[in-house]
């Protein structure tokens, strides 16, 4: 897919998008009109790493974690980790934590929401 389509699809810009690939985040292919070529992988990779950023991780960081995103059980090496980037990491891990408790406390009263509905409508 084209530069467009793959920022459309994945909620960003087609600056984010050659950003990513300048950075090493993503790559693409070349047409013979000198056209960006992406592969459907290309997709979730741009939706996870626009997350990431959000989380206060730089470029370096996120590089070094792709593996993760890809197979996360596959061991990584990353040579020169810091105790600051580990502390980010866990900072981001309890935060995705918490962010997932409230969304499925969230996601459980609107199912006991519907199901009182639907059971006062039968």
């Amino acid at each position: 897919m084209r530069i467009g389509e793959l920022a459309a699809r994945a909620g960003a810009s087609p600056r984010q998008v050659r950003f990513y690939e300048a950075r090493g985040l993503i790559t693409s292919t070349r047409g013979a009109n000198n056209y960006r070529d992406y592969g459907e992988s290309a997709l979730g990779r741009v939706q996870q790493i626009r997350e990431l950023p959000d989380a206060g991780l730089s470029t370096q960081v996120i590089r070094a974690i792709l593996p993760c995103l890809e197979s996360p059980r596959d061991p990584i090496v990353f040579d020169g980790v810091t105790s600051e980037t580990v502390a980010v990491l866990e900072r981001e891990r309890d935060r995705l934590t918490e962010r997932v408790d409230v969304l499925a406390r969230n996601r459980d009263a609107i199912g006991d929401y519907l199901a009182e509905l639907q059971r006062r409508a039968g």
